[in-house]
């Protein structure tokens, strides 16, 4: 059962924060390849055609994140299923783990999509966003990915425990 539960618990991880970390990384550039929206009445063109594009591929980008945080609770439900499995509940890099997935959950709930729904509303509206906040944005994102890849760090080598290799 443990070995079920496990890769269920890794299959949850790539399927479901993989997504979420690609995503996230691709938002605020994209975001920034927005054209600034022709003027009302201005003849739009081709330049309304890319802005409206444009927009729907960051629109795209902030429902992947959405959609796949959600789906991502799965990981920790999954990761204590198998933790107790395996009698590893008090394991120090277990708990460090659950601290920095819950670091990161709040990181991805508190800042990057809410960033990410207030630049998508810029850009509906046609106004340009400025480079500071797509680049705290990138910031934010890129604290969430690092944290991720620490718990997986933290999940194969599992330092003192006695299931280690």
């Amino acid at each position: 059962m443990t070995k079920f539960l496990l890769s269920l618990h890794v299959l949850a991880a790539i399927v479901a924060v993989g997504p979420v970390t690609v995503a996230a990384s691709m938002f605020p550039a994209a975001a920034r390849r927005v054209p600034a929206a022709a003027p009302v009445g201005g003849g739009g063109g081709d330049a309304a055609g890319a802005d409206t594009g444009d927009v729907r591929t960051v629109r795209l980008l902030h429902r992947i994140c959405r959609v796949y945080a959600g789906l991502s609770i799965a990981v920790p439900v999954l990761g204590f299923a198998t933790a107790a499995s395996m009698g590893v509940l008090s394991d120090a890099w277990l708990i460090a783990s659950v601290t920095l997935t819950a670091v990161a959950a709040g990181l991805l709930a508190a800042f990057v999509l809410p960033r990410q729904e207030e630049l998508l509303g810029q850009l509906a509206d046609g106004q340009p966003v400025e480079r500071a906040r797509t680049a705290r944005l990138a910031m934010f994102t890129g604290l969430f990915n690092l944290l991720w890849a620490t718990v997986t760090v933290l999940m194969i080598v599992r330092p003192g425990s006695t299931t280690g290799a």
